[in-house]
């Protein structure tokens, strides 16, 4: 399920596990899905973490609002992405990622919205599809314990 309007990207997936165990893993187990390039604590607010893929590409974001099992807030403070085919390798700086957990009788849905990922940036493509991907490990993750993270 993807949608996009003119101003954000949104992607949902539904995933065999508890509302909890989601939280989580967007909260304290970033590592094991998303990349184990990762630095800092994601798990309380105003807390900064920095992930990596490789040395030219990053993101520091500071955790904005937690609400347990249902929401979570980060705001992208730096990011670099450093593509030759990209001429603005910082369009990420100034965005805001959305995580919303919902719990649906034995399936929790997951929704990110990352505001300010829109079609007329000019990562779009690249970043969306590194959306899909790793929201795609996130529930291999959730539903076998074993994601496919960025591997240093």
């Amino acid at each position: 399920m993807n949608k996009t309007n003119a101003d954000h990207y949104t992607h949902a997936i539904e995933v065999s596990t508890a509302a909890d165990k989601a939280y989580n893993a967007v909260t304290q187990q970033i590592p094991l899905w998303w990349t184990e390039m990762f630095e800092g604590t994601a798990a309380k607010v105003g807390a900064v973490f920095t992930i990596r893929f490789g040395d030219n590409i990053y993101k520091t974001m500071r955790v904005k609002e937690l609400v347990d099992h249902s929401k979570v807030i980060w705001d992208v403070e730096d990011s670099l992405i450093a593509l030759p085919e990209l001429n603005n390798q910082t369009e990420w700086i100034g965005t805001t990622i959305i995580w919303n957990i919902e719990q649906k009788e034995n399936l929790t849905q997951l929704q990110v919205t990352h505001i300010g990922l829109s079609p007329d940036v000019e990562c779009y493509d690249i970043c969306s599809d590194g959306w899909l991907q790793f929201m795609n490990s996130l529930k291999l993750f959730l539903e076998t314990g074993k994601g496919s993270p960025y591997k240093k």
